[in-house]
């Protein structure tokens, strides 16, 4: 499995909505997240709205495709789009992975 993380930057003044948002996501956003092989994935939320993105999946690149072709892809990415500051387009095309320079197994 590759392990992934990403970087976001969620807007302050939407933190406590976006904290909301994720306590209950869909379920079929989750079984969509599953089954489009993204595993053991995690958001980690800083007071001042960095957002880092973890999770593991055998090919990064195959499981956004996979979660692109989905509805209910489509509808979450469209919600959450406001949520975030400088970014051009929907949150699943602005997590670009960062470099993995050390791991401890």
């Amino acid at each position: 499995m590759k392990r992934v993380c990403f970087l976001l930057k969620v807007r302050p003044e939407r933190l406590a909505e976006y904290r909301e948002r994720h306590a209950e996501v869909w379920p079929d956003m989750l079984s969509a997240l599953r089954d489009s092989g993204w595993h053991n994935y995690s958001l980690f939320l800083r007071d001042d709205g960095l957002l880092v993105g973890y999770l593991e999946t055998r090919d990064f690149e195959a499981a956004q495709a996979a979660m692109a072709r989905t509805e209910v892809n489509a509808r979450w990415q469209a919600e959450m789009a406001p949520f975030f500051e400088d970014l051009d387009g929907r949150p699943d095309e602005g997590m670009w992975p960062l470099t993995e320079v050390f791991h401890l197994d």
